[in-house]
Formats: C-alpha cells, sequence, structure tokens
C-alpha cells in the first residue's frame, strides 16, 4: 500500500503514544536522511549520497506496525522497558511536481471570435453577446500569452471594414447640404462612441504592447486615422462638407440665424483627422476673401465713412467670435488679416480721402478714435498721420493767412490747438507721433506771414494782462497764458515778440494799466524757462524800476523840498527807468504850465542830490493827466494822455 500524499509542501513524521500506533522502525535510509541534507533532484526525488527516498513507495506493511488495541497500554509498557528514548520528530519536504498547462489548440481563434463578435455588435448598436469584463479579460489573457500583436491586427482590419462602410453609406445622400452635414456629424459622433467602448474593453492592449512597440497607434488614433484615410477615399462625401460648412457660414455672415452646433463639432472633426487646415482653412480664407472684397466694394460706395467704419469694426467684432465659438484657434490671425485687408487696406485712400476731414471738421472724437484703432490693425498710421498734417496745414492756412480776420488769429489759433489736443488725448491714445505731426504742422502754419504771428501773439497777451479785462479770474488768465506760451514755442521770430511784448508791457506798467502784478510776473517766469534769463533780463529790470520809483517817491514826499516848494494843489508821481531796459522813445517837446516845471526842478533837485552822477531826461510823452473839477451840478474828471496838445503830463520818465 502506498503513502497517500497531500498538494502541501511540508509532511511531519513523528511517534505518538496517543495514537495507538508504534513509532516507525528506524530504517537504514531514515538513519542516512537524518545525517545528511536532502537534495532535488530531476525527477522530483529527495537523495543523499547513499540512499534515494521515494515518497510515493511507501508502504505501510513495511514501515509501520499496528499494536494490538485489545492490549492494555500498561503491558505493552512492561513488555519494552528496554526501548529506546523517543526521537525527536523528522520533517520531511515534499514539492510536488507541477506539470507546465498548456493552451487549448484553438485558444487564441476562439477568443478571438468572441472579441471580434463584440466588436461587430458594437459597430451595429447591438448589445455585445457578452459581459464587459469577460472581454476585457480575454483580451488580457492574449496578451499574456504573447498575441497582442496579432489582437492588434485583428482589431485594426475589423475597425476599417465598418468605418469604409459607414463612410460609404454617406455617398449619394441628400442633397440637402444642411441635412448632409447632420448625417456626417451623427457618423464621427458613433465612431467616437465606438472606438471609445472598443479602447475600454482593449484597454489592456493600449496600456502594454502599444506602449512596448515603437510607432504603434493607439486604439483611438488608429480609429482616426482610419476615417481620415476612407474619408479621402471617399472625395465626394469630403467635399460635399466642406462646401456646406462653407455655405452656413456665409449664410451667417449674411444675417441667417444658423445652428452652430453642428459646425462646431464637425470642425473639430476635420482637427482631430488633422486635415483642418488642408481640407477646410484653405477653402474658407480664400471664400472669406472674396466675400469682404465685394462687401468692402459695395459698402465703401453706399456708405459715408462713419457708417463704413462701424460696419468693418462690426465684421471684425463678428470673425473674432467665429472663432472663440467654432473655428479652430489657429485659423484667428490668418482670418482676421484676410478681413482686415479687403475691409481696410483696399480703401486706406478712400477713407481718408472721403471722411477724414469732416470728421476733423466735426469734432467726431469716437469716430477719430475708430479709424485711429483700425488703422493701428493694419499698420496705416503713418498715412493717417499724413492726413492730420494736411487737414492742420490747410484749416491753419486759413486762419494765418486771410489778414481780415488778424484780430481773432491768437483766438481762433488757440481754439484750433484746444481742439486738436483733445483729438490727440481722446482719439489718437497720445500718441507720440500724432503729438510731433501736430507740432510740426503748427509750426509751419504759425510762420507763414514770417513775423506778424509774434507781434499779434504779443498784442493779445497786452489785452489779456490789462486791467480793462474784467470777467476773467486769476485760475482763467493763468490757463490762458499756458496756452499763448504754447503757440510762443512754435513762433520764429521771437525777438519780434519780445520787442512787442516789451513795448506793451511798459506801457501796462507806467500808466498803471497791469490787471495783476503776480500775472505779469508769472509770464516773465514762464518766458524765462523757455528762452532763457537773456531773454528776460531786461522784462525783469522794468520790475525793478518800478519798485524803485514807489521807493523814490515816497521818500520824496518826505523830502523838505516837497513840503516848502512844490505848488498846492498839485500832485505827481515819476517813474525813474533805466535806459537799457526800456523802450526807446523819440524825444518829443511839450510845452508845461509854469506849475509843472516847478516840480519837475524840485524833484530833480531832490533825486540828484541822493543819486549823484546820474542824468535825468524827461519823457513826456508817456505821461498821462488827471484833471478833477467840481460843478454846482457834479464833479468831472478828464484822463488826458498825449498826443493831446497842451496837456501836461504829470508822470514822466526820467532817464
Amino acid at each position: 500500500m502506498s503513502l497517500p500524499t497531500k498538494r502541501s509542501t511540508t509532511a511531519t513524521a513523528s511517534t505518538s503514544a496517543s495514537n495507538n500506533f508504534l513509532p516507525m522502525k528506524k530504517a537504514k535510509s531514515q538513519a542516512a536522511s537524518a545525517c545528511s541534507p536532502l537534495d532535488h533532484n530531476k525527477n522530483g526525488l529527495y537523495h543523499s549520497d547513499d540512499v534515494v527516498f521515494d515518497p510515493s513507495s511507501m508502504s505501510l506493511d513495511d514501515d509501520l506496525k499496528l499494536v494490538d488495541y485489545r492490549t492494555p497500554p500498561a503491558a505493552a509498557n512492561l513488555s519494552r522497558k528496554k526501548a529506546t528514548p523517543p526521537q525527536p520528530a523528522k520533517k520531511l519536504v515534499i514539492k510536488l511536481v507541477k506539470a507546465k498547462p498548456t493552451l487549448p489548440t484553438n485558444f487564441e481563434e476562439d477568443t478571438w471570435a468572441k472579441l471580434q463578435s463584440a466588436i461587430k455588435a458594437i459597430f451595429l448598436k447591438q448589445p455585445a453577446p457578452c459581459d464587459l469584463e469577460k472581454l476585457y479579460q480575454a483580451v488580457t489573457d492574449l496578451c499574456l500569452h504573447k498575441m497582442g500583436g496579432n489582437l492588434y491586427l485583428r482589431i485594426e482590419k475589423e475597425c476599417e471594414t465598418h468605418i469604409s462602410a459607414a463612410l460609404q453609406s454617406l455617398v449619394g445622400q441628400s442633397p440637402d447640404l444642411v441635412v448632409f452635414l447632420k448625417l456626417v456629424e451623427e457618423c464621427w459622433h458613433d465612431l467616437c462612441d465606438q472606438m471609445l467602448m472598443i479602447r475600454s474593453i482593449a484597454l489592456y492592449l493600449d496600456r502594454t504592447y502599444l506602449k512596448q512597440t515603437p510607432n504603434a497607434r493607439s486604439l483611438w488614433d488608429m480609429g482616426l486615422q482610419l476615417f481620415q484615410k476612407h474619408l479621402s477615399l471617399s472625395p465626394e462625401v469630403e467635399h460635399k462638407t466642406v462646401t456646406g460648412l462653407l455655405q452656413m457660414i456665409e449664410r451667417e455672415r449674411l444675417g441667417e440665424t444658423v445652428n452652430r452646433k453642428p459646425l462646431g463639432h464637425l470642425l473639430k472633426m476635420f482637427t482631430s483627422l488633422g486635415i483642418y487646415a488642408e481640407s477646410f482653412e484653405r477653402p474658407f480664407l480664400e471664400r472669406t476673401s472674396e466675400f469682404y472684397a465685394a462687401e468692402g466694394m459695395t459698402y465703401m460706395q453706399q456708405s459715408d465713412v462713419p457708417d463704413y467704419l462701424k460696419h468693418v469694426e462690426s465684421r471684425l467684432n463678428e470673425e473674432q467670435d467665429r472663432c472663440k465659438i467654432y473655428l479652430d484657434s489657429s485659423t484667428k490671425k490668418p482670418l482676421i488679416a484676410t478681413a482686415e485687408r479687403q475691409l481696410l487696406e483696399r480703401h486706406i485712400s478712400a477713407i481718408l480721402d472721403k471722411g477724414f476731414m469732416m470728421l476733423m471738421n466735426g469734432h467726431r472724437i469716437e469716430d477719430l478714435k475708430r479709424i485711429y484703432s483700425l488703422f493701428l490693425r493694419v499698420n496705416a498710421l503713418e498715412s493717417l498721420r499724413q492726413a492730420l498734417s494736411m487737414y492742420i496745414r490747410r484749416t491753419g492756412q486759413g486762419i494765418v493767412m486771410d489778414e481780415e480776420k488778424d484780430k481773432d488769429m491768437v483766438s481762433s489759433l488757440l481754439e484750433f490747438k484746444a481742439c486738436l489736443d483733445l483729438i490727440w488725448e481722446e482719439s489718437f491714445s497720445k500718441n507720440e507721433g500724432f503729438c510731433i505731426t501736430i507740432k510740426d504742422a503748427y509750426e509751419h502754419l504759425i510762420n507763414l506771414r514770417q513775423n506778424h504771428p509774434a507781434e499779434l501773439i504779443a498784442k493779445f497777451l497786452d489785452g489779456k494782462l490789462r486791467a480793462g479785462n474784467k470777467g476773467t479770474s486769476e485760475e482763467e488768465l493763468e490757463g490762458t497764458l499756458e496756452k499763448v506760451l504754447v503757440l510762443f514755442r512754435f513762433i520764429q521770430g521771437k525777438d519780434v515778440f519780445e520787442a512787442f511784448y516789451k513795448k506793451d508791457l511798459a506801457k501796462r506798467l507806467l500808466l498803471g494799466k497791469s490787471a495783476s502784478i503776480d500775472a505779469e510776473k508769472s509770464m516773465i517766469s514762464k518766458l524765462k524757462i523757455e528762452c532763457g534769463s537773456q531773454f528776460t533780463n531786461k522784462l525783469e529790470g522794468m520790475f525793478k524800476d518800478i519798485e524803485l520809483s514807489k521807493e523814490i517817491n515816497e521818500s520824496f514826499k518826505q523830502s523838505s523840498q516837497a513840503r516848502t516848494k512844490l505848488p498846492s494843489g498839485i500832485e505827481m508821481s515819476v517813474h525813474v527807468l533805466t535806459t537799457g531796459y526800456w523802450p526807446t522813445y523819440p524825444p518829443m517837446d511839450v510845452r508845461l504850465p509854469h506849475e509843472l516845471n516847478v516840480y519837475q526842478d524840485i524833484f530833480k533837485e531832490f533825486y540828484l542830490s541822493k543819486y549823484s552822477g546820474r542824468r535825468l531826461m524827461w519823457q513826456n510823452s508817456l505821461g498821462h493827466c488827471v484833471l478833477k473839477a467840481e460843478f454846482p451840478k457834479g464833479g468831472f474828471v478828464l484822463i488826458a494822455y498825449h498826443p493831446v496838445p497842451y496837456i501836461p503830463d504829470c508822470c514822466s520818465d526820467a532817464v
């Protein structure tokens, strides 16, 4: 009888008194086994150098003897008094030989048949013949047994069969392009869903075999490549699809409401298939160019410039929206460039010739801002600058060269400049190039009559700084001075301006007609900053003479000569001026009353006593006299200026 074996890898042989079995006899083979290690030979047997032990050949008759279960245990023990002590238990390690499993003969074919049936069901939109988990396990088993390559090729062939059939079914379909696009969209969506399902079943193949195989496409990419291949083999389908897309976009441009959803889906299909640029974008840009070329010509002839610019701006915004909603992002730049070229670049000259002067004359801030932003997009700002320069020269020439309007020239130039500055800030985004254009054009026009504008600017300032200029606050006057200073920068004959300004300033100071000494000094300070201290040295000296004259007059009134020798009823104020600071005036002989001659002689005596070595020369031509008289019916005041004859000057210039 053979010893039964178990599938466990370890068995133990030991003696036990409680099992009613006698211990094994210590056979020679056992002794040898206990003394030397066991080795495992190629037949699955354990052996030592001398003895071979085969567990399957052991016999109970040879190695075990049963104890008579009817004999009392005590009697048995008495009969074995001289027995050797029990030995420790020995462990026998038994390794069973596992035969390598073999695959069924038709394993690969049977497994593929099951998978093929499932793939066909997916493409036919039918339920899978078996559980998806079992399909996944079937793919895994094929891959584990090195059959992934064949499996991939079989899946590819099966997919190609169904994809080709699906595209061929579209040939000759509805002539209505909208309906046809819907069919293509459904076909594409079906393919995407089917390939995702197949990929989920064969995910193990996608993640193991394909990653280990160079140049192998994923199942998803393989499906896209097959769809693109058979779409190109069906030129009718591809052509009708592109034509339908172009027609829908053109209808939308013409104002019709179209369903943008299929447009987006189909254009994404072109992008996924890698044929977007060649199959769609190229004809799309060509059609766009033709569309806007025709529209630009029509609108330019039928619309005025402001309306045309609004239309162009609207069209460009529409194309940007298309790029955001359903066109590929790569199309945005060439699409916008195409629209700009046909709607703007081709009509730059026409826009400027037809409407720029009208926009400027009408102070159309928003429309000018629009034309600036649109021209900026097509690098046409230089053309806009040239048009601005020409406009300033033409308009300014009408202001400067019209002698009948000399009285209002400076005011008109200031108003014109303020308008240009506003347009520069609000419409032209304070572009530095446009600022230079305005400056150059203004400098040209303001010097068209050589020195005449310089004279008029000086007289304009004289009018603003005179005391008779009522209704003007200090802030408004200061603002006017700043604006006039801008015109002053443009004039080339600054020496002419200085001569007229000094002459007018002298009159304002000597006759007490200045509206504000602070404003006068502020203007001198501005001129000093613009032209340097040499330009204003004489002007500043004139103010010093006026201040010094006030002190001399106060001192004269307190002198003994004034208190004892001056005639009664006459008050005289004298301005002592430095010859080099003030304008030169021709001498004029004036017959003065005796009392005034006495007054002059007394002042001259006082002045020379205080400032020895100086010489006084009376300039009566700049004097003025105030006569006051009281009559029974009221008083009168008479103010007389030279050259009124026989009216004496009570304010004389002593040089």
